[in-house]
């Protein structure tokens, strides 16, 4: 599966970042880069966080939303529920995955740190 074929299919799941419960503080590390656009700075930070992600709850919804595809025929669903399987946050649908996250991320973010999970200090009940 090539990078192209991965975001295309990334693009076709039906995943949604407020759905799958995954550290939005950690996904902003993405989103961030995405908004600056440095094409090779996105890609750095897709590849050190894919692996974060997959273990802090991205795994799951992920590979349902690959099986689901499968079933519907969605094209190069096969071969990503296969890449998925034997790479797992190694693979390119899993990057493209994120890449599709941190994109929902910024453009529902805007920049607000607060929309991308991080907390204001000191806490509010405490101010």
């Amino acid at each position: 599966m090539t990078v192209a074929e991965a975001n295309m299919l990334a693009a076709a799941l039906e995943l949604d970042v407020n759905d799958i419960g995954i550290c939005l503080a950690c996904l902003s590390f993405v989103s961030m880069e995405i908004d600056m656009g440095n094409p090779h700075k996105v890609t750095g930070q897709i590849r050190a966080m894919t692996p974060i992600l997959w273990d802090e709850g991205l795994e799951q919804p992920a590979r349902q939303a690959l099986r689901r595809a499968r079933e519907l025929g969605v094209p190069n669903a096969v071969e990503g529920v296969r890449e998925a399987e034997a790479l797992g946050p190694r693979s390119r649908i899993a990057r493209a995955i994120v890449r599709k996250l941190g994109e929902q991320l910024s453009a529902e973010a805007k920049g607000d740190l607060l929309k991308m999970g991080f907390q204001p200090w000191p806490p509010r009940e405490l101010a």
